[in-house]
């Protein structure tokens, strides 16, 4: 006999797709996609699909038992310990950086390993309420553009519901792969769009090949072509000038800007073919039309400026609040739905300002032996994801840093921390998910007992505060009455068993139009082409149209875009995975490859000033003349050379929210 679980997909996708467990009596799990999603249409994509029919369930991978290191940081020598034993020595050692250093001396790190929502958020609480320091989450991903849209717009996580695609006539897809990180939206809903797709992207991906026009600039130029698209939009009389005299500020202060940017100087810049780029200016002046700006297009180090240029497109034509219209940057769904995320996350417990430390600056921060001293890492693996990786590595080998990983495998961080902590996988515990793409809220259901010992973050975190002896009702509630809570503030009008028989539900059952009162959370309550809180921040007042210059001879741009086959860096350690996405590869152009010397399958050396990669050549036309790629999402314990893309990652912040800018990067090839 076999039972059917509606679930939901939980991982760092825009997709959120539905999922039905079936569950044999045996026990056996089979994960499938929900043939009643919308999104998921019966199908789950193909990493999903492996890795949760996979990895996922194999007891010999999961960390099923607390396990204290005996051996050297970064080895395999732990033993076996007690839950007792394991909360007992976290929370001595807690103590002492407390009343050595105080709270601000513990360093928690955490960011999207699940997305559902008491496992993301609800560890917070009990830090929070000690007052310790935490990574910013978004300074390894998408900061940069939540500041400058914030700045722009007023906002970042509401953009524009995916069902108003019906009424776009051009959907403009800027610095965004859906192929690899949206595969159902890059199959149906970009599939199906009845309206022009165009996509911006210096590879030409699967989604752009698909696309009815794909420009290709230069990495680094994007502010540039957006300032041309604009001179060419207006050039056509297609701005909304009553739209910018009403609902805008600044706009005479970048017209100079664009009346310079002709499709030649843009051709100059980015090269783009001017052609191409008064063809897209068509295509989205014909309108209604949608933007999707991407988290990869701001990973560089003028990320917010580009930001702000791209979104002066709707803001010049007046593709805002009306059918078809709108900006899409990330949906914050469960805001929307009704859900208190602060409330959640315990916001309300901190005394004090939280001290944050950017992803870039984390291995410096780690290395200072009188700032932290004990480090927790959970819902992610900075050895793998963070930059800098050989000094952070050192750094986690600091005699006097006592370091905690929660996870579900044992991962590079895992191997380096004094304390391991087995988690349960979505499959294991009850929660609620969502989608930051489609506005739909879904259940996750537990569909098996934890492997072993594990127990869900949540649980984790409250025996970690029963062994601190904190009694603060808040870092106690439990699984059900926060999902109780939740239900209630969705006001959904029916419970949570209701949800999981459902599977999901969406916000409205009608298309959502934001924006149609064209009133913004700006200081003015307009659209902020001129900034003066960007201009009290040290940045220009306005997007300014730059473009980077390139790299210097014998230098290339290199570019470390979302893996087909691997979600950031889960799924890295599922063996099928492995063998169908091949060894860890550099993708780079024939006339490239041609001038270097370097032959399809040989042996290449990426180097910059991090250090060396060795990895195996892919002559790639997709990949323009002076960029080279490598997709991410490699542990690299699993690599012969112990090492992954971002051990050639610097540091450096972008221009807004101490983000990074890891497609700033530049290195040098050479074959082996």
């Amino acid at each position: 006999m076999t039972t059917l679980i509606k679930t939901n997909c939980p991982r760092d996708c825009y997709d959120g797709c539905g999922i039905v467990v079936e569950r044999r009596d045996d026990g056996r799990l089979r994960v499938l996609g929900d043939p009643t999603h919308p999104t998921a249409r019966g199908k789950l994509c193909s990493k999903c699909a492996v890795a949760y029919n996979g990895v996922w369930q194999d007891p010999r991978a999961r960390l099923q038992f607390p396990l204290r290191r005996v051996g050297r940081r970064g080895g395999d020598d732990f033993v076996r310990i007690s839950w007792d034993e394991a909360l007992t020595t976290i929370a001595a050692r807690m103590r002492d950086a407390i009343a050595e250093r105080g709270a601000g001396s513990i360093l928690h790190t955490h960011y999207s390993g699940t997305l559902s929502l008491i496992g993301y958020l609800f560890a917070n609480r009990l830090f929070n309420f000690l007052g310790a320091s935490e990574v910013d989450p978004d300074s390894v991903c998408n900061a940069a553009g939540h500041v400058a849209w914030t700045l722009q717009f007023g906002t970042s996580i509401q953009g524009f519901d995916p069902r108003t695609v019906r009424d776009a006539a051009c959907v403009l897809v800027w610095g965004a792969n859906p192929s690899h990180s949206a595969p159902h939206a890059h199959e149906h809903w970009l599939g199906e769009a009845p309206g022009k797709v165009v996509v911006v992207d210096p590879l030409r991906t699967e989604t752009a090949a698909a696309a009815d026009l794909h420009l290709q600039p230069r990495p680094g130029t994007d502010a540039a072509l957006a300032f041309s698209l604009l001179h060419c939009l207006r050039a056509d009389g297609h701005f909304d000038d009553a739209f910018i005299a009403a609902h805008t500020l600044g706009f005479d202060e970048v017209l100079p800007d664009i009346e310079r940017a002709t499709s030649a100087w843009g051709e100059a810049q980015t090269g783009v073919p001017a052609a191409d780029i008064r063809a897209a200016a068509a295509l989205y002046d014909a309108g209604p039309s949608l933007l999707w700006c991407g988290q990869g297009l701001q990973r560089q180090a003028t990320g917010g400026n580009v930001m702000r240029a791209v979104g002066l497109l709707p803001a010049l034509t007046g593709n805002v609040g009306k059918p078809g219209t709108g900006f899409y940057y990330l949906n914050v769904t469960p805001l929307f739905a009704g859900i208190d995320l602060g409330w959640l996350g315990g916001a309300g417990l901190a005394r004090e300002e939280v001290r944050k430390v950017s992803h870039m600056a984390l291995a410096e921060a780690l290395e200072d032996p009188e700032d932290f001293r004990v480090f927790f890492a959970w819902n992610t693996n900075p050895l793998a994801s963070a930059p800098e990786q050989a000094r952070l590595r050192a750094a986690l080998n600091r005699s006097n840093l006592f370091t905690v990983c929660c996870d579900l495998f044992m991962t590079d961080t895992a191997r380096h921390a004094d304390i391991v902590l087995p988690a349960a996988s979505f499959l294991e515990y009850d929660d609620i998910t969502f989608s930051y793409f489609h506005l739909l809220m879904g259940a996750q259901s537990k569909a098996a007992e934890p492997l072993g010992e594990a127990l869900p973050n949540a649980e984790i975190f409250r025996r970690l505060a029963r062994a601190l002896e904190l009694d603060e009702p808040a870092l106690h509630e439990s699984d059900a009455a926060l999902i109780e809570t939740m239900m209630a503030q969705m006001n959904l009008g029916f419970d949570f068993a209701e949800l999981q028989r459902r599977g999901h539900v969406f916000l409205d059952e009608a298309p959502v139009q934001w924006f149609t009162e064209r009133h913004f959370d700006t200081p003015s309550g307009r659209i902020e082409i001129a900034s003066e809180q960007a201009e009290a921040m040290g940045l220009p007042r306005t997007p300014q149209a730059w473009s980077d210059a390139p790299p210097a001879a014998g230098r290339f741009r290199f570019l470390t875009p979302a893996s087909k086959w691997r979600m950031n860096d889960s799924y890295a350690n599922d063996a099928h995975i492995g063998e169908r996405s091949g060894p860890a590869a550099l993708h780079l152009n024939p006339d490239d490859a041609s001038r270097l010397g370097v032959r399809e399958g040989g042996s290449v050396e990426v180097f910059n000033e991090r250090g060396e990669l060795r990895l195996v050549a892919r002559v790639d036309a997709a990949v323009p003349v002076g960029t080279v790629v490598a997709y991410k999402g490699r542990w690299p314990s699993l690599e012969a050379n112990h090492r992954n893309v971002n051990f050639l990652h610097v540091a450096r912040t972008a221009d807004m929210g101490g983000s990074t800018s890891v497609h700033s990067t530049e290195v040098g090839v050479r074959p082996v």
